[in-house]
């Protein structure tokens, strides 16, 4: 059974293992480069909000965070990464609902709001079935120059109506 915990300075050597190509990694963290260096890590946690491991049975499985949380408005998910041995097994699923219950019940966000490229598909659908609706696309540049778009997806807050 999954549980989640608190980022720990000594998980973060462990999480710059889980993207395994610059893809991933771009996914996870754009403005990072490949591999992504542990102290990098942890001063983007520093940073933001509720960094977020998900455990099982002592292994470390997947990490995400909040780049804002403000209270009674939104909270944003970012740096969504699951350990390569353990996707596909519903880790993303637990790490992101646990995310959104963090955010309407500790922040009384009235939204959570998250960012997915669009050649990441296994992100789209996945946050799809969570329940997340796209509302707006906007073009970046990736780290090839290329042009690509991020989607940006909203779960709103049944319990609170706006």
């Amino acid at each position: 059974m999954y549980s989640n915990r608190q980022l720990k300075k000594s998980d973060a050597e462990i999480i710059c293992r889980f993207p395994q190509s610059e893809e991933e990694l771009f996914y996870m963290f754009p403005r990072s480069t490949y591999p992504l260096p542990p102290e990098q890590l942890i001063a983007a946690a520093e940073e933001r909000r509720c960094p977020t491991v998900v455990t099982l049975e002592n292994t470390i499985v997947g990490y995400g965070n909040f780049i804002n949380a403000d209270s009674g408005d939104h909270c944003s998910i970012e740096n969504v990464i699951v350990n390569p041995v353990h996707r596909r097994k519903g880790v993303a699923s637990y790490l992101v609902k646990s995310l959104v219950e963090i955010a309407f019940t500790e922040f009384q966000a009235k939204y959570v709001r998250l960012s997915c490229f669009n050649h990441n598909t296994a992100g789209l659908l996945l946050y799809k079935k969570l329940g997340f609706s796209p509302v707006e696309i906007e073009q970046r540049q990736s780290h090839e120059e290329k042009i690509i778009a991020v989607i940006h997806l909203h779960l709103k807050n049944k319990n609170i109506h706006t």
